[in-house]
């Protein structure tokens, strides 16, 4: 039987927050988790949060890495809320040929968007990466980026 390995950016992650003690943060710890994908991740321009309001039934913005960026966004609306609204990870090669997209930064080319819930079934939020190359986001990131949510999710 194959022994399941940790991916390296949710060892970062539980070793940052313990080191830390900063179990009890979640801003902080979501903050930090941005910059962690942000600096760990090879060519990526945007590395961040959209965070689920029940009140306003919108995804606003959370912590997060590049440049400015839209600060609400309807779920259904672009890759960030078809990613929450279906709860699937969604990866998109190539953003300008993708109907419905919300463009924040002209340089993003592809984009990769992981849902946040947690196991009772709440809808947090999610995770938006972008990257200024086409094609830069595979399985393997999906499967990493998925175990990060999870391992995050402990924390926020």
């Amino acid at each position: 039987m194959t022994e399941q390995v940790t991916p390296l950016l949710s060892q970062l992650l539980t070793s940052w927050i313990s080191g830390e003690e900063s179990e009890e943060f979640p801003l902080a710890n979501l903050s930090n988790a941005a910059a962690i994908l942000f600096e760990n991740l090879a060519d990526v321009n945007w590395a961040g949060f959209y965070l689920y309001n029940q009140t306003k039934d919108e995804l606003i913005l959370g912590p997060f890495l590049g440049k400015a960026a839209v600060v609400r966004s309807k779920p259904g609306s672009g890759v960030v809320g078809q990613g929450y609204e279906s709860q699937e990870s969604i990866i998109v090669a190539d953003v300008h040929q993708h109907p419905g997209h919300i463009a924040c930064d002209s340089a993003s080319n592809a984009e990769i968007v992981i849902p946040l819930t947690r196991a009772n079934g709440e809808k947090l939020g999610v995770i938006d990466i972008d990257s200024p190359h086409t094609n830069r986001f595979t399985d393997q990131d999906k499967a990493d980026l998925e175990h990060f949510a999870q391992t995050l999710l402990a924390y926020i």
